[in-house]
């Protein structure tokens, strides 16, 4: 299970900053792609069980879900794709090599209280 690890770098990441900055995290906000190799349940569930008696206890870990987005060479437009499994344009079928976006795993913000 990689994503104890992954919620024990993140833990680790915020620690740091609220001690640069004075305060304790209130929130952690990350984005999560579905290529990211992170299995959302279980990287909430890892998380929770990370925090317990630690400083960061009760820093709630907010998750966004960004979606799988490819860019189609034949219709020359990004598109969004419904699975993982088929990387092909939802417009014209024709393959879409090219991610854009979807490999996520990124702590954007922290919430710090002073």
């Amino acid at each position: 299970m990689h994503e104890l690890s992954i919620a024990l770098s993140i833990l680790d990441l915020a620690a740091e900053e609220a001690e640069r900055h004075g305060g304790r995290v209130v929130a952690i906000h990350l984005k999560l792609g579905p290529l990211s190799g992170v299995i959302k349940p279980a990287l909430v569930s890892a998380y929770d069980l990370a925090r317990e008696g630690t400083p960061l206890a009760g820093a709630e870990l907010l998750v966004e879900e960004v979606p799988l987005v490819a860019y189609c060479p034949a219709c020359a437009v990004e598109q969004t794709l419904e699975s993982v499994q088929a990387l092909c344009c939802p417009e014209c079928g024709g393959p879409t090599a090219e991610v854009v976006q979807g490999r996520e795993l990124d702590v954007v913000a922290l919430e710090i209280e002073s």
